[in-house]
């Protein structure tokens, strides 16, 4: 059976937050962790979205698994390809929005794409051409403080063009505000003066409702999930989508519940400190990691007598920027972030081993060494819990219940989301809140 729309994410969190709001769409959606390398079953598959791990990796590595990639949906026969990246358009001068964008076009034969990274729902606009979370420029939001790639610019024209050898255009709020015919006009002539690549204003969802009437035949869109959440409406006006009553149903879930947070974004400090003023916590030490095992072998103790006393736990290593940075300074960035992944990575597979079978995981690069960890290859999308999070669920070896998993962006949720996640999740797996 052919899919409608294939989907390669530069990573987890990105992945499952872009297949959230294909399923708040009415599109039952698949994600599959990296290129898969057998047989899939897609007969109640509408979308699929593989996650890849590309985001900071060399450029050439990004290009050679988004290209992997892009073969395998082609194969699947998807009728449309998007490339999701954050809606911060996290990267460096040299990559790797623009060198993968790039290479998708080539390959699927096409002149020209669009960048579309807003998310509205979730405070990211950009109007003339520059990126806003909320009401600050993305270069003030706390993103220039990010560990891997800060974001020290917020005219996307010219992050983009730093990328790229190919012309980078604009498309601005008053060309969206004529319609769908006015934007794909303004996009030819654009085609027409060489621009491959166009950055749109978008400043709510009736801009991208405008936009992906206007790229409904693209071969290849590029941004955040909020224009996943709009081009399943013009995939039915074209009959390309039949109407599904329950896209995001899940099974009923069991086991004990377990957050590992790595995130150090201000988000997700906010959720941590509101979990620990009602739930235990174990904070992780990047240079106690890099000391030896004993470390670990805490914050497992710790996190099995209180797991053992059915409460929800926390393991974070989420810190503000000046503990982040002292850490780094000793380590180095690399080796910093290595130990606290490796630490995620063993105590998600321990612990899940040991029963836990509810587990939200806080961070784009934590999710990937969570999700490997584990090896999870694939991922049925659910209910949304925060715009851009969804509950997701995966088949265990020698249990009757599936893993219930969340993946959620550093930059994602509200301030009590570990808390609400759980309620949410018996409320969605009991019929009480699907999606």
């Amino acid at each position: 059976m052919s899919i409608v729309l294939g989907a390669i994410a530069d990573d987890f969190t990105g992945a499952t937050d872009l297949a959230n709001n294909l399923v708040r769409s009415g599109m039952r959606c698949l994600q599959v962790i990296g290129v898969p390398e057998g047989e899939i079953a897609l007969n109640d598959v509408d979308a699929v979205v593989v996650a890849l791990k590309s985001r900071s990796c060399p450029a050439g590595e990004a290009v050679e698994e988004s290209l992997a990639a892009l073969a395998w949906l082609q194969a699947q026969g998807a009728r449309q390809s998007f490339f999701k990246y954050c809606s911060t358009f996290d990267s460096t001068d040299a990559g790797n929005i623009g060198p993968v964008a790039d290479a998708l076009l080539e390959r699927l034969g096409s002149t020209q794409t669009v960048m579309v990274p807003a998310f509205p729902a979730n405070g990211r606009t950009v109007y003339q051409g520059h990126l806003f979370v909320g009401d600050r420029l993305l270069n003030e939001s706390g993103m220039q403080h990010h560990p891997l790639n800060p974001m020290r610019d917020a005219d996307l024209v010219r992050v983009l063009g730093r990328q790229t050898l190919q012309a980078v255009g604009l498309a601005a709020r008053p060309v969206l505000a004529a319609g769908a015919d006015a934007t794909r006009d303004h996009l030819r002539f654009l085609a027409e003066q060489g621009v491959r690549h166009v950055i749109c204003d978008t400043l709510d969802d009736q801009d991208l409702e405008v936009l992906a009437e206007a790229l409904v035949d693209y071969p290849l869109v590029t941004g955040g999930s909020g224009l996943g959440q709009a081009l399943p409406e013009q995939y039915r006006h074209r009959g390309w989508l039949e109407e599904v009553s329950e896209p995001g149903r899940l099974s009923p879930s069991a086991g004990s519940a377990l957050v590992l947070s790595g995130s150090c974004s201000r988000a997700t400090l906010g959720q941590v400190e509101h979990f620990l003023t009602r739930h235990p916590g174990f904070a992780l030490n990047p240079l106690a990691l890099a000391e030896g095992e004993t470390h670990l072998a805490e914050a497992l103790a710790f996190a099995r007598e209180h797991l053992a006393a059915g409460e929800p736990v926390l393991v974070y290593a989420s810190a503000d920027p000046e503990r982040v940075k002292a850490a780094q300074a000793v380590l180095g960035v690399e080796r910093a972030g290595e130990a606290v992944e490796q630490a995620m990575g063993q105590l998600a597979r321990t612990l899940v081993d040991e029963g836990v079978g509810r587990l939200v995981v806080a961070g784009g690069e934590t999710s990937g060494a969570v999700v490997s960890a584990l090896g999870v290859r694939q991922l049925r999308i659910g209910g949304q819990i925060d715009p851009g999070v969804p509950w997701t669920q995966t088949p265990w070896p020698g249990r009757e219940a599936p893993l219930s998993l969340t993946l959620k962006s550093g930059n994602f949720g509200g301030k009590d989301f570990f808390t609400r996640a759980f309620t949410m999740l018996e409320q969605m797996t009991s019929g009480e809140g699907r999606a």
